[in-house]
């Protein structure tokens, strides 16, 4: 379980910020322990302010909500740049489903933490292809901290770390539950790629 660093309280020193990210597949808890740093914090009395994507309407239009249906109150904005006017004065910055931003957050979340704002982000490291996902390899690449977590593969019961979709669809972004998504293992996820696209999977393996 990922334990707050422990930072000077004196209202005499600057504060200092930096950046987490919490990624995984689908159905992993990537909301979840967001949703669990975020409500520590306000138990803390520190200023919070969550964001989303606007598109993100699954659960709910205004709050962020798990897969348990757990949730807290969030704005929705349709850019990462937004984010820099509404977050002015908060001690603590949640931002959900961030692989739907473009890659403009990766410097957003950089001056909100430069100027003393702990950052938090969550959001899928992978797509339906297993390619990286929109500003998230950038954006673990200048967090001080990385949380990778995991769901449980439906085929075998192993760790899964891929978002295996079941939904006939091939558009990057396409919200959805366990009606368009299963959480796979790597061997779970190629079997089911190769039964797809047997041409693509092959030509992945020689690289």
């Amino acid at each position: 379980m990922f334990i707050e660093p422990r930072v000077g309280t004196s209202r005499d020193l600057p504060r200092r910020g930096w950046i987490e990210v919490v990624c995984g597949s689908m159905f992993s808890g990537k909301t979840e322990e967001l949703i669990r740093r975020l409500n520590r914090a306000k138990i803390a009395r520190q200023r919070v302010e969550i964001f989303k994507p606007a598109l993100d309407k699954r659960y709910h239009e205004l709050d962020v909500v798990s897969h348990n249906a757990n949730s807290i109150r969030s704005t929705p904005v349709a850019l990462a740049q937004e984010i820099l006017l509404l977050a002015s004065g908060c001690d603590v910055v949640g931002i959900d489903e961030a692989q739907f931003f473009d890659e403009s957050l990766v410097e957003v979340c950089s001056q909100l933490a430069n100027r003393g704002t702990r950052v938090i982000v969550a959001g899928l490291d992978m797509d339906y292809t297993g390619k990286p996902f929109g500003p998230m390899p950038a954006l673990m690449a200048v967090a001080e901290f990385v949380t990778k977590v995991h769901a449980v593969c439906v085929c075998c019961g192993e760790l899964a770390a891929y978002s295996f979709r079941i939904a006939a669809s091939e558009d990057k972004i396409l919200l959805g539950e366990t009606d368009s998504y299963e959480a796979r293992c790597r061997p779970c996820f190629l079997e089911g790629m190769k039964e797809k696209n047997p041409e693509s999977v092959r030509a992945a393996a020689k690289h």
